[in-house]
């Protein structure tokens, strides 16, 4: 899987995959279901984004703030094709590897309806908080 730095040209794709890869658990969680929403979700910290790239086509989105004190894993998305085949599993074990490296802690909000919580805390992430919607966890390096 090859990546490189997401441009505004890739933000058709990227709002195309946010929707198709997250309105469910939205649902689910009881939250809100709306371009704007995703619109906005998809620019936070969208100089941190990288697309994922298969045979040079876009088939998903990998965002990391990298602050010097705290890592916040924003978002892994994969196109339907790409999920459940280790490719997520394997990113957040690259990620989880080089915040180690830093020692930094590595932090993640979670849907109460996404079913990845669970990938989480094998992973080692802990609950800190919970909202409304989602769980706020984190992971010692």
């Amino acid at each position: 899987m090859q990546r490189r730095q997401a441009t505004p040209e890739d933000i058709p794709f990227l709002l195309d995959l946010r929707q198709r890869t997250m309105n469910g658990h939205m649902i689910a969680s009881g939250g809100e279901v709306s371009d704007a929403h995703h619109m906005a979700r998809l620019m936070h910290r969208f100089e941190c984004a990288e697309v994922l790239l298969h045979e040079g086509a876009p088939v998903g989105l990998l965002k990391v703030s990298r602050d010097p004190h705290e890592w916040v894993l924003i978002q892994i998305q994969l196109a339907s094709g790409f999920q459940s085949g280790g490719i997520g599993t394997g990113l957040l074990a690259e990620v989880i590897d080089q915040a180690a490296r830093e020692g930094v802690d590595l932090t993640l909000s979670v849907l109460k309806a996404n079913p990845a919580k669970s990938l989480y805390e094998r992973f080692g992430f802990v609950v800190e908080r919970e909202s409304g919607l989602s769980y706020e966890m984190r992971r010692k390096p």
